[in-house]
């Protein structure tokens, strides 16, 4: 069907049933596949391009009972009447958050959950507001929503990715002016931007609470936290390390890994497939990641020092909490669990 023209389809709904409306006149040979949550129909008539086979197929949002739902062809189109199996208002016709260009609202039928018992409430709207129509062809609450978190996701991959290509381009710069030797420089060069961006991952931990994404919350802040403790309490805190190499070449790894994972999660919002993208993204990180667990483990290791002089983070007895907490032994507990 994917060749097939496909006609306009008008819907509305009440707490019980959908209706839909297909702008085709002069049917002959209806073909409908009906399901609890599947409506295929493929049909010859006069449609927006003339006398054609159209067909379309619909995924719905919840089930129907398709006993009790039914259709009719008349002069002008054919009418469906889809009988929701449960009573409820639907955010939106499709399973998928993308609205068809060919699914339109029936303006003769459309009502809402708070427009239902007001009919005079909307005839009025249309009649004050007469380009109220266009706006809900464009605004359908649960359309609305789906597309302003597509957006925004988006733009959020779209930001990181970025962020992450400034810092990977300025290291490059600076490594082809000063050679290896610019390694010591590399934090003061790029640190700034890096505790922004990763201050800004901290959103993907909220993105999979509300379920912007199907990743795992507690993975996503499992891994933005340790990379954030990274970063801000072993280098950020101690300037003494921010000149070691070994920084130097952990952020070129967190960089290039990021470099083509947010392009890739891109691709896929948009249904976009790019089979190098998609290789590069799953085949990437199996020698980086280990690479970055090893240089974390050596900041970490090379930390224990530092922190045993500075006692910073270290809360000794007494004190009105009554509470001790040696921060460089627990440094060599975090180094034993990435050694493991």
């Amino acid at each position: 069907m994917a060749n097939m023209l496909t006609p306009f389809v008008h819907w509305a709904q009440t707490e019980n049933q959908v209706t839909l409306k297909v702008d085709l006149t002069d049917v002959k040979d209806v073909n409908v596949d009906l399901d609890e949550k599947t409506l295929r129909v493929i049909a010859y008539g006069q449609g927006a391009r003339g006398l054609n086979k159209y067909g379309f197929n619909l995924d719905l949002h919840s089930s129907i009972d398709s006993e009790e739902s039914n259709f009719k062809v008349i002069n002008r189109q054919i009418d469906f009447t889809l009988k929701k199996r449960s009573p409820a208002w639907w955010p939106r016709l499709t399973s998928q958050p993308q609205k068809p260009s060919w699914l339109k609202i029936d303006f003769d039928k459309w009502t809402s959950e708070d427009l239902e018992d007001n009919e005079d409430e909307k005839r009025d709207i249309c009649n004050d507001y007469p380009g109220m129509y266009d706006k809900l062809h464009k605004e359908e609450f649960g359309y609305r929503k789906e597309n302003f978190k597509l957006a925004y996701l988006i733009i959020y991959n779209l930001c990181q990715f970025v962020g992450f290509s400034y810092i990977h381009t300025v290291m490059g710069i600076i490594y082809s002016r000063d050679g290896p030797a610019c390694v010591k420089e590399t934090y003061a060069a790029v640190g700034n931007a890096m505790k922004f961006i990763q201050l800004l991952q901290f959103l993907e931990v909220m993105h999979s609470l509300f379920g912007y994404t199907k990743s795992s919350t507690l993975m996503s802040f499992v891994q933005v936290g340790g990379r954030a403790f990274i970063l801000f309490c072993m280098i950020e805190a101690e300037p003494r390390m921010q000149t070691k190499p070994v920084v130097s070449y952990l952020l070129l790894v967190w960089s290039t890994v990021e470099i083509f994972r947010y392009p890739y999660y891109i691709t896929q919002l948009l249904k976009i497939e790019l089979p190098l993208l998609t290789w590069l993204r799953y085949t990437i990180w199996m020698p980086l990641y280990p690479l970055g667990f090893l240089c974390e483990g050596i900041i970490i290791l090379r930390n224990i020092p530092y922190f045993e002089e500075t006692q910073k983070f270290t809360i000794s007895l007494p004190n009105a909490w009554n509470f001790a907490f040696h921060f460089p032994s627990f440094l060599k507990v975090v180094v034993l669990g990435i050694g493991n």
